[in-house]
């Protein structure tokens, strides 16, 4: 069996301009590699109405339990300025040690560690007890519709049981070895429309001011005090994002006034109890002054905790064993799609250093894109023990 490289599949990844939601062909290479190595796969397209259709691919090599599952994304951010960047974003070079690309640090190149793991661990254990899958999605970076929850859905109606999965997202802040991600916070945006009363600025009496609503809303909203934190995470907070009042005249006081603001919730809280909070907020203040309001929710995900069991404690001791760090379980961060796969299995997320994920010169050290198919493999080798 042919033993893949990482670094020469990440370049092959990275060659794809696969802007979320575009496929650009990287699923189908992808696959081609997968069944060359035994998997069985299934290329899946979902599709939802105003979104647009996502490649998805659920990959599995053998039929017996425990099933090891991979899971990661390979559509990327759009790469900007195309002459910021020192290299063609889609022709990847080597240069000082790092292989740079969109793509590189978030997430091709995990996948390809991954994979490359896999062919490696697969050459010399051909009877190893249980199987091993993928989960790769192409909607990560984007509305995450039509993508890993749908794949999840698909799974379930299937009773396709997965019993560990890893997600290859860039974890550590500076160093490979730092974090391991155990749990996410919740995200629940807000858009919130107070409606006043347009009038001459001064006539005060015959008009009903918006702004000085959604002000003592928006101040009252930021004085909550959620909580104090858990031991596993920092303490629930709002941020105000967005405030607009749409008026081109200093002499009107307008009609209406807008906000948006989002919150990154702990585990003591579900996006339905933060909603009941808020909601008693916004009828206090706007029936005392006489405003009506309006309010839409998005829920991005609920906040989650993978308990730490043995699986953890042994991924975490050959990540020291590699780096000659002890990483530490955090849940810090944004979201990733570990919201959508916790329901169906425990899952950790573990891959390359952050840094430079999103920006321009995306890069990955190849050091570290060793080490990490290192990691990977020996967590396959420990796991199957």
């Amino acid at each position: 069996m042919a033993i893949l490289n990482e670094i020469k599949l990440a370049k092959e990844l990275i060659k794809f301009p696969s802007v979320t939601p575009v496929d650009a062909g990287v699923m189908k290479f992808l696959e081609k590699k997968l069944k060359k190595l035994g998997f069985k796969t299934k290329l899946i397209e979902f599709k939802e109405k105003n979104f647009k259709p996502v490649k998805n691919l659920y990959a599995k090599i053998g039929n017996k339990e425990p099933n090891f599952c991979y899971a990661g994304h390979l559509d990327v951010v759009p790469p900007g300025n195309l002459s910021d960047w020192t290299v063609n974003p889609f022709k990847p070079s080597i240069k000082k040690g790092h292989l740079i690309g969109r793509g590189a640090n978030d997430m091709k190149s995990s996948i390809a560690a991954f994979v490359s793991a896999v062919s490696t661990f697969l050459s010399k254990n051909h009877n190893y007890n249980g199987s091993i899958s993928l989960l790769i999605t192409g909607d990560e970076e984007g509305d995450a519709i039509n993508g890993t929850k749908k794949v999840i859905d698909y799974l379930k109606k299937r009773k396709e049981k997965i019993n560990f999965c890893l997600v290859g997202e860039p974890t550590n802040p500076n160093k490979l070895g730092e974090m391991i991600k155990i749990g996410r916070r919740g995200s629940l945006t807000g858009k919130l429309i107070i409606n006043g009363v347009q009038g001459h600025v001064a006539y005060p009496q015959r008009a009903n001011n918006p702004s000085t609503t959604i002000i003592k809303i928006l101040n009252e909203l930021k004085s909550i005090k959620f909580d104090k934190g858990t031991k596993n995470f920092q303490p629930t907070n709002l941020e105000v994002t967005k405030i607009n009042i749409d008026n081109n005249a200093d002499n009107v006081i307008p009609g209406s006034a807008e906000a948006t603001f989002n919150i990154r919730f702990n585990n003591k809280h579900s996006s339905s109890s933060i909603k009941k909070k808020l909601n008693k907020i916004f009828n206090k203040v706007s029936k005392k002054s006489k405003s009506k309001y309006k309010i839409e929710y998005r829920v991005s995900g609920e906040a989650f905790l993978t308990k730490p069991n043995a699986t953890t404690f042994m991924i975490q001791n050959v990540i020291k064993d590699i780096t000659k760090i002890k990483p530490k379980l955090s849940t810090t961060g944004g979201t990733s799609d570990a919201r959508f796969i916790r329901k169906i299995s425990p899952c950790l997320e573990f891959g390359l250093v952050g840094k430079t994920m999103h920006k321009i010169d995306e890069a990955v050290s190849l050091k570290d894109l060793k080490n990490l198919t290192i990691i990977y493999l020996n967590i396959l080798q420990n796991y199957f023990k």
